[in-house]
């Protein structure tokens, strides 16, 4: 078995185990009382979750870098962690004590996040496959996330607390898991000048400020989302089966929206159906579209798409409204991370691809973490939160065109067979080729 297979195992399970504990969340009080009264609750606590993010990580992640295994001990640090949150949530799936460990579950699942972009390049055997790779393990996210959710919800028919039970001993079979991955070693030496410069080039910052923002967006969006449709009322009442249908949709990973709020059951299967679809969209169709078009025209075609469907969002409003920009936010931000993963290969081929990687990531939750808490500290109505999102895709747009680089060229190469990293296409004249 290689080593990614392995990964990919400890990354389905997770998946698995993390719906099944939404599932929880969607039948406790986490979801059940008044938003104006869960507003401050959950705004604290997020601002809580920004702050490990602005300090640990920068202090943090250099070290455990250059430590062999170290990442690989985050990872099993954060399951660990969701296990031990897991099993105090089934003695408190119904106290006030539930709030603080639903946010101490978020910060550990955005630390896995951190720790998988680190290790995810080490697993691969070269760069051109790590888009690719990055695809797959999005697309097993989403498919273990449903079969947990269908796992909690069968768990939720005999208590409100089960779906933790169940997903205590996902996060067990997890942990196995995990340790049978190989220890790697991201970084045998600090941050050179050189990678450093690299990484500074005026096309990689311009590129990670707008993913940084559409991160804020996918934040901002599902948080909005959440608030929005958790009355329930004037449609078919969501039971038992119907709470982790919602689940399903993986709001705890921060990858869609929706996941555990009381909606009538159809807004649910509407919803989930339009997010599904984008984020299997964007893992399945980004390595073709890196095949035929440079990073940087993607980013640009993904914010540009951002802009005019949540600009039509804002005149269908609603529940058609959440549709639509579930669906978009879904598949923009999931198709631009790609497309900024292989612009880093491309253009920092010098540097040490996990810890940028890492670095970058960590950026990106703290821009989620941060919308997220606008989401919940701004009471926007729906139809001025779809605006509001549109408002950023409009300013990621005019900041990667104004501030980019001019985009070079494609060109047919004198020589097919030797690659420079990417899929499909060559550059004449690349230094070091055959």
């Amino acid at each position: 078995m290689s080593p990614f297979t392995r990964f990919g195992r400890t990354h389905g399970l997770g998946a698995m185990s993390d719906a099944m504990l939404a599932v929880a969340l969607a039948g406790s009080i986490f979801f059940s009382i008044d938003p104006d009264a869960a507003r401050w609750r959950v705004a604290l606590y997020l601002l809580l979750t920004i702050a490990p993010f602005a300090v640990v990580t920068p202090l943090l992640g250099p070290l455990v870098d250059r430590v062999k295994g170290g990442r690989r001990g985050m990872i099993i640090t954060s399951i660990l962690a969701r296990m031990l949150i897991a099993w105090q949530m089934i003695e408190h799936i119904d106290g006030l004590l539930l709030f603080p460990l639903a946010f101490g579950l978020l910060v550990m699942q955005k630390t896995y996040s951190i720790a998988k972009s680190a290790v995810v390049p080490s697993l691969v055997r070269n760069d051109i496959e790590l888009v690719e790779a990055n695809a797959k393990l999005a697309m097993l996210s989403a498919v273990c996330s449903m079969v947990g959710a269908g796992i909690g919800g069968i768990a939720l028919l005999f208590s409100s607390s089960s779906p933790a039970v169940v997903a205590v001993i996902g996060y067990g079979l997890t942990m196995v898991a995990a340790v049978q991955v190989p220890k790697v070693l991201v970084a045998d030496a600090p941050v050179s000048a050189g990678e450093r410069a690299v990484l500074r080039q005026r096309g990689i910052l311009t590129a990670s400020l707008a993913i940084g923002l559409l991160r804020a967006v996918v934040g901002f969006t599902s948080f909005l989302l959440a608030f929005e449709f958790r009355g329930g009322g004037g449609g078919v009442s969501i039971e038992s089966v119907g709470r982790p249908a919602g689940a399903g949709s993986g709001l705890v990973r921060g990858e869609s929206v929706l996941a555990a709020a009381p909606a009538p059951a159809w807004h649910f299967g509407l919803v989930l159906a339009s997010v599904g679809l984008g984020a299997f969209a964007a893992a399945q169709f980004s390595p073709v579209l890196r095949t035929r078009l440079l990073e940087e025209r993607i980013i640009r075609g993904v914010l540009f798409v951002g802009v005019t469907l949540s600009g039509l969002a804002v005149w269908l409003g609603g529940l058609w409204g959440a549709v639509l920009v579930g669906g978009t936010v879904a598949m923009c931000s999931g198709t631009a991370k790609l497309a900024f993963d292989s612009l880093v290969q491309r253009d920092a081929p010098g540097t040490n691809h996990g810890r940028s990687f890492a670095k970058f990531e960590g950026r990106f939750q703290l821009a989620w973490a941060v919308g997220a808490f606008l989401a919940v500290f701004l009471p926007l109505s729906i139809e001025v939160g779809y605006l509001f999102i549109a408002a950023l895709f409009a300013a990621a747009l005019t900041w990667f065109g104004l501030a980019a680089p001019p985009i070079p060229r494609i060109e047919t190469p004198d020589e097919p067979d030797r690659p420079d990293g990417q899929f499909g296409f060559w550059r004449r004249g690349d230094p070091g080729g055959g």
